[in-house]
């Protein structure tokens, strides 16, 4: 049991790692024109830990490694992408069960996850003053952009991730009929 959080854990590090060191390099520099990517690696890791362990796990995770983004990279203060982050992973989790799990439905609950988070970050953002761009410029530049991209990534690892956490401890136990 602890040998499965231990090697999640290991993994949300690495990409915590490839996101803020790697990733922005390889961004295409003709991409940062006009629309503005952020490749989400731990967050949507934390999303398929919401729908494929438990809601509080993922609240955990995305409170950590959100917590480490505030400290290392994104924030202008501290608190707003592990609030957004620890938030969007245990939405993504009361999801679970309630759905029929699939391929379609796991990236429509991504999908949302990550529009809710830079939506939450934005929204706290805007309301310190820390920015003052309009939403619809926000959406249309950055939020859907990074949506779109994040989405690709997150097709990618659907398989891979849904095989580690469908046996990772944490889930309910399902009712005997």
């Amino acid at each position: 049991m602890m040998m499965n959080h231990r090697r999640l854990c290991l993994l949300l590090f690495v990409f915590f790692l490839l996101e803020t060191t790697m990733l922005p390099w390889i961004t295409p520099l003709s991409w940062q024109s006009n629309i503005e990517v952020n490749p989400h690696l731990v967050l949507v890791l934390v999303l398929f830990i919401g729908l494929y362990v438990n809601r509080h796990i993922a609240l955990m995770y995305g409170l950590i490694f959100g917590m480490l983004f505030d400290f290392i990279m994104y924030s202008p203060m501290l608190g707003p992408v592990s609030f957004a982050m620890g938030l969007s992973g245990y939405l993504a989790g009361l999801m679970q069960g309630r759905l029929y799990s699939s391929i379609v439905i796991s990236m429509l609950v991504v999908g949302g996850g990550l529009l809710f988070y830079d939506a939450t970050l934005f929204g706290i953002y805007r309301l310190f003053r820390v920015t003052h761009l309009t939403f619809e410029w926000a959406f249309l530049h950055r939020m859907l952009p990074s949506m779109l991209i994040n989405l690709l990534l997150a097709l990618a690892a659907y398989v891979p991730a849904r095989r580690l956490l469908e046996g990772m401890p944490g889930k309910p136990a399902e009712p005997e009929q």
